[in-house]
């Protein structure tokens, strides 16, 4: 991508679109010109993009504040909310010498399942998959994945109740 896509990007998908006055068909709009592959339309204001490796599915949520640091990928399933806030970030560095830690960066992927819903100012850190039917509490750190249909709380964060799913939802009815 060159100077100017990158400006355009940043100023399209992190200006405009980030604008609390823009309505939400719009910023979806704003998103896919920035090169976000957005599926849905209920998107909320002053959320951060650091690139386009995102994709958001059918009939999500996205409050407002989230933090996509995609240098990975990050995909985000059907029906799945976010709250305000949240922070996704899918990169990382090898670790370093004495005189710099942080060494190289690497992007590692982070995939967000069908039905999940994540808390307020929860943290999803670099190569986790979240399984389907997640709920992961408010400000949680999530460092490893996550087995479908779980809660998961705290920091780091850990599974702490098992959620229905459909096989036991028809179980019980």
């Amino acid at each position: 991508m060159g100077f100017s896509q990158s400006l355009y990007r940043k100023l399209i998908v992190n200006g405009l679109a980030a604008w609390p006055a823009v309505p939400s068909r719009v910023r979806a709009r704003l998103y896919r010109w920035g090169g976000i592959d957005v599926q849905t339309t209920f998107l909320s204001a002053r959320c951060y993009f650091s690139g386009n490796r995102v994709t958001i599915g059918e009939r999500s949520f996205v409050n407002g504040g989230c933090y996509f640091e995609n240098h990975g990928a990050i995909t985000i399933g059907r029906g799945v909310s976010l709250g305000m806030e949240v922070m996704l970030c899918a990169s990382t560095h090898e670790l370093g010498g004495p005189d710099q830690r942080a060494g190289k960066p690497i992007g590692l992927p982070i995939r967000i399942e069908d039905g999940c819903w994540i808390g307020t100012r929860a943290v999803i850190l670099p190569g986790v998959t979240i399984g389907a039917g997640c709920v992961v509490a408010a400000g949680a750190v999530v460092t490893r994945d996550c087995a479908p249909h779980g809660l998961y709380a705290g920091t780091p964060a850990k599974r702490v109740r098992d959620l229905p799913s459909e096989k036991t939802a028809e179980a019980v009815g």
